[in-house]
């Protein structure tokens, strides 16, 4: 299965994976094993084919597990931060953010500087890049433009690229259709 990414940013599509999040019935998580989030950061581009491979044959289930629980607190504290914010949430934020740059090591390339990841072949690599994802876009100006559906049972968010930022569908192919179907049904029956 792939994923949708029409967020324009990881860090807004990890958000997306609960999908209808605000529907009455509930909504459903698209990340239901530690093999979704790899194949989530590998369709994203934030790890690579060799990368996701090489995790799927070292990390065990019960670690794996463990990541994709971290993982889904940093898509829910990112969801608050989007949603809701609070200073609970910009503090486990924080958090995330803190923990993943500690695993990086400073190194030289091509006679200049880079980060690079301590280890790995660490079980957290997804999450970490996944932070550091979410880091850059939300310590960045690209936040102005973070909009969210205006289907309120979807509510996904993306970057707004429009000429006049005026974007409401995360598709317009969906949910955008949705609802204009809908305003016609209700304009035909007044």
């Amino acid at each position: 299965m792939a994923f949708q990414l029409i967020g324009g940013h990881p860090a807004l599509d990890l958000v997306n994976t609960l999908d209808w999040r605000f529907r009455k019935e509930g909504p459903e998580d698209l990340l239901n094993s530690y093999d979704d989030l790899l194949r989530f950061t590998e369709q994203a581009e934030l790890l690579t084919p060799e990368q996701t491979r090489r995790l799927r044959r070292t990390v065990n289930e019960g670690m794996g597990a463990r990541i994709l629980k971290r993982c889904r607190g940093l898509r829910e504290a990112l969801a608050e931060m989007f949603y809701a914010p609070s200073a609970a949430t910009l503090k486990t934020l924080g958090g995330y953010f803190k923990d993943a740059r500690m695993q990086q090591k400073l190194a030289y390339k091509d006679s200049r500087l880079e980060w690079n990841w301590a280890s790995m072949e660490s079980a957290e690599l997804p999450l970490w890049v996944l932070a550091l994802s979410a880091a850059a876009l939300t310590t960045s100006d690209a936040m102005d433009r973070v909009r969210e559906c205006g289907n309120p049972e979807c509510r996904w968010l993306f970057l707004d690229g429009s000429k006049n930022h005026t974007r409401r569908w995360c598709d317009m192919k969906v949910c955008g259709n949705r609802m204009k179907a809908r305003r016609f049904k209700a304009h035909k029956r007044n």
